[in-house]
C-alpha cells in the first residue's frame, strides 16, 4: 500500500511539475518579442544599489506572473523588481516562481546584445527547472535534474561543445583587491570572460561555453534558473557563503549570494586559491 501512495505521489507530482514547465516555457516566449522591441530603446533609471531598471523590467515581471497565476494561483512568486518597500515575502506553496525580468539591464539598456530574462521553478524552495532567454543568440535555454538541458527544446551536447572550447573562467567585477590578488594565478592561466549577466555567465557554464565561474556579486534572483541548468548536466555549483536554497523567504533587498560552479578540476583549482571548504 505505501509503495502504491508512493507511485501516486510521485505521479501527481510529475503531472504538476510537467504542467508548469509547459506553461513557463509559453509565458517566456510570449515576452521575447517585447524584450527585442525595446532593446536598446527603453529609457532606464538608477535603483537605489547603483543597478539599472527599466520600466521593461516592470512590465516583463508582470506579464510572466499574469500569465502564470492564471494556472498557479497557490504558488508563490518572486521578482527582482518587486517593491522594496514591501514586507518579506515568506513561501509558503509548494511551488515558487523567481524571475529576473531583464538580467544585464546596463547592457540591455545601452543595446549591447549580452541580456536576458530567468525564470526560475522551485520546489519546496529547491530550484527544479530554469529558462532563461539568451537575447544575443535568440535562444530559450531550459533545464532541470532529470530533463538534461535545451535550446530551443533541442538537447545541448556539453560535452561536445566543452570539447570545442578553451578553458575559460566567467568573473564579475568591481571585484574586492584581495580576491583578486588570490584569483590571479588562475587569470595568468586561463582566458576570461567577463559578460555583465549574471544568469547568462552561469548558463554558459552548463552549456559548455565557460569550464567554469565564481560570482561575489549576484543575488538569487540572478542564479536561480542557471543553478538548475547546472544540476542538469552534473555541474558542480558552490555558494561562498550561506546557500539560499532551500528558498524560504523573498525580498528585493536580500544579500548577494557569492558561488562557483565548473567541471570538478576547475573548482577543486578555485577552491584552492580561495582557500575555500565545503
Amino acid at each position: 500500500m505505501t509503495k502504491s501512495l508512493n507511485r501516486q505521489a510521485q505521479a501527481q507530482f510529475d503531472l504538476q511539475l510537467r504542467h508548469r514547465i509547459n506553461a513557463g516555457r509559453v509565458a517566456m516566449k510570449a515576452q521575447t518579442a517585447f524584450f527585442s522591441r525595446q532593446f536598446g530603446q527603453v529609457a532606464s533609471e538608477w535603483k537605489a544599489d547603483d543597478t539599472r531598471v527599466t520600466f521593461a523590467d516592470f512590465a516583463i515581471s508582470e506579464n510572466l506572473f499574469a500569465a502564470l497565476r492564471r494556472d498557479f494561483a497557490e504558488d508563490d512568486y518572486c521578482s527582482e523588481e518587486a517593491s522594496p518597500f514591501d514586507e518579506v515575502l515568506e513561501l509558503e506553496g509548494r511551488f515558487a516562481w523567481v524571475v529576473d525580468p531583464i538580467d544585464g539591464t546596463n547592457n540591455y539598456a545601452l543595446g549591447f546584445p549580452i541580456c536576458a530574462i530567468s525564470l526560475a521553478l522551485l520546489h519546496d524552495g529547491m530550484p527544479v527547472y530554469g529558462f532563461i532567454f539568451d537575447y544575443s543568440t535568440d535562444a530559450l535555454l531550459e533545464g532541470g535534474p532529470g530533463f538534461g538541458v535545451q535550446r530551443n527544446q533541442r538537447k545541448v551536447n556539453r560535452d561536445r561543445i566543452a570539447a570545442d572550447a578553451q578553458t575559460m573562467l566567467g568573473l564579475h567585477f568591481p571585484m574586492d583587491g584581495d580576491l583578486l590578488d588570490r584569483l590571479k594565478p588562475l587569470l595568468a592561466k586561463y582566458r576570461v570572460r567577463c559578460l555583465g549577466s549574471g544568469a547568462l555567465t552561469a548558463s554558459y557554464v552548463a552549456t559548455g561555453y565557460l569550464t567554469g565561474v565564481v560570482d561575489f556579486r549576484v543575488k538569487v534572483w540572478d542564479i536561480a534558473a542557471a543553478y538548475a541548468l547546472c544540476l542538469a548536466v552534473g555541474i558542480e555549483f558552490a555558494f561562498l557563503g550561506e546557500c539560499p536554497f532551500p528558498l524560504r523567504r523573498f525580498h528585493p533587498q536580500m544579500e548577494f549570494c557569492p558561488y562557483m560552479a565548473g567541471t570538478e578540476a576547475v573548482c577543486k583549482e578555485l577552491q584552492g586559491v580561495l582557500n575555500y571548504q565545503d
